[in-house]
């Protein structure tokens, strides 16, 4: 045992350890059969973010690498192909790499430790609720789920099962995003006085210029199971993502049935920050009030132009508005700070990612951004969200970007979308998670699924949680 301590302290400080972990695991956590003994990993969804992700974890030698999940052949075929390629350039000769099209196929398979979710938003929940029964820890591509309801039971089986799940907020690590920490850090510990306002910039989507019309499904891609819980409708690649290319940015991100718009897709980065700095991870706003054009006519159906406004505790407002830098502005009665991801970009197709010749990291003025004392407030460390991901795995604790948070998270750009979508003042109760003397709004927080075995509900009752 005392061993197995002096593995994790070296390890999860550094790299030092690594060198041991063959000959210290051998538990159920690592596979038996394993022949390094790390942490089993199958990466689901092999797209744009999911080649990136499984990248991201192939980098970190606590993992191994041993299976993908896809609904299309074609880009099952090329994750195997670069996780064969990558262990290969490390010496191996042969390289075993499970491939499966049903996830639940790979869920049911004991050896696997792990799991990289990293599908479209509309599959989110219903595979992390059942990776969690299945009692596999999971990282999750952000925003965390689809809507409220699926926040809601994906927090609720990850703690009953007690997995490590870690979300996709990359904003809460230091590398490569290096703006956020000290922005959030500066607000923590009362640089601007009393904080006034939040004002967050998460990009604006363009209207595609094609109209919907039906296609033919391509012969390798299971376009009935892709659907999932999502309303029945005929395939349009524009609406799925592309044929021709793994990199290119999918168009399900910009169909409402899929995901929810740039008020998902980068709020659930920046709303989360705003969040973390204001103390409220565990919280949310009290009332939003928004306006938003939809686009209609066009393969695309998410929103288009957009401002909202939502109230926080001590008055703080948060406002969203289309016009906005992407990143947030922090502002208070002694000055401002802003942060923003700046040029680095995620993935090449990330075109929201702009240098334009100015700081990621400013403020209104330096003595804003001076260094803090030793008895400062400060943040979980965690220099790279994926190895923070398999370090809290080995030492069963939550990551930085855990699923209370981030299940708080994505509620609360859920609650904006409603708001958009209704064009009119509401009000949230954050304690209930609920609307207040809404029926209207509260009907949004959820939607009936496609079929009855895609309802994440009736797995939780069956499962008697």
């Amino acid at each position: 045992m005392n061993h197995r301590r002096h593995f994790l302290k070296t390890t999860l400080g550094g790299t030092a350890g690594l060198i041991a972990l063959p000959n210290i695991f051998s538990g159920s956590l690592f596979a038996a059969d394993s022949p390094n003994k790390r942490i089993q990993v199958a990466q689901i969804g092999c797209g744009r973010m999911g080649l990136e992700d499984m990248a991201n974890v192939l980098s970190v030698p606590l993992a191994r690498v041993v299976a993908v999940c896809e609904l299309d052949t074609k880009r099952a075929a090329e994750g195997k192909r670069r996780i064969e390629e990558f262990y290969k350039k490390q010496g191996e000769v042969a390289v075993e790499v499970k491939v499966y099209s049903d996830y639940r196929e790979l869920l049911a398979d004991p050896q696997i430790d792990a799991v990289v979710i990293s599908t479209p938003d509309h599959w989110h929940g219903l595979i992390a609720v059942e990776a969690a029964l299945a009692g596999k820890h999971m990282y999750v591509q952000k925003p965390l789920t689809y809507n409220i309801a699926e926040a809601v039971a994906l927090r609720t089986a990850v703690r009953a099962k007690k997995v490590i799940l870690q979300t996709g907020s990359q904003q809460r690590s230091e590398s490569p995003f290096t703006a956020f920490r000290p922005a959030v850090e500066a607000v923590m510990n009362g640089r601007l006085g009393k904080l006034k306002s939040v004002k967050i910039g998460v990009g604006i989507d363009e209207l595609s210029g094609k109209k919907p019309a039906p296609m033919p499904v391509p012969p390798t891609f299971n376009y009935d199971q892709w659907l999932g819980p999502a309303p029945q409708q005929e395939y349009m690649e524009g609406r799925c993502h592309p044929q021709d290319n793994f990199g290119g940015r999918p168009g399900w991100i910009t169909t409402e049935d899929f995901g929810l718009g740039m008020i998902t897709n980068w709020g659930a980065h920046h709303i989360d920050i705003a969040q973390w700095a204001m103390g409220q991870q565990l919280g949310g706003p009290s009332l939003v009030e928004a306006k938003a054009d939809f686009m209609t006519d066009d393969v695309w159906t998410v929103h288009h132009g957009y401002h909202l406004e939502m109230l926080y505790p001590d008055n703080v407002q948060v406002i969203l508005d289309d016009k906005f830098e992407n990143g947030l502005q922090f502002e208070g009665e002694e000055g401002s700070i802003f942060c923003t991801r700046g040029a680095v970009k995620v993935t090449a197709s990330d075109g929201n990612a702009k240098g334009n010749g100015k700081s990621a990291l400013r403020a209104s003025k330096p003595s804003l951004l001076a260094p803090l004392g030793a008895d400062a407030k400060r943040l979980p460390e965690s220099g790279n969200h994926f190895r923070n991901w398999l370090d809290s795995i080995i030492a069963n604790k939550d990551p930085v970007a855990p699923v209370d948070q981030a299940a708080r998270s994505v509620s609360t750009c859920c609650v904006a979308w409603i708001g958009m979508k209704l064009g009119r003042k509401l009000n949230w109760d954050v304690a209930s998670e609920s609307f207040i003397d809404d029926d209207e709004a509260n009907a949004l927080r959820t939607r009936t699924p496609r079929r009855a075995e895609f309802d994440i509900q009736a797995l939780l009752k069956q499962a008697g949680i």
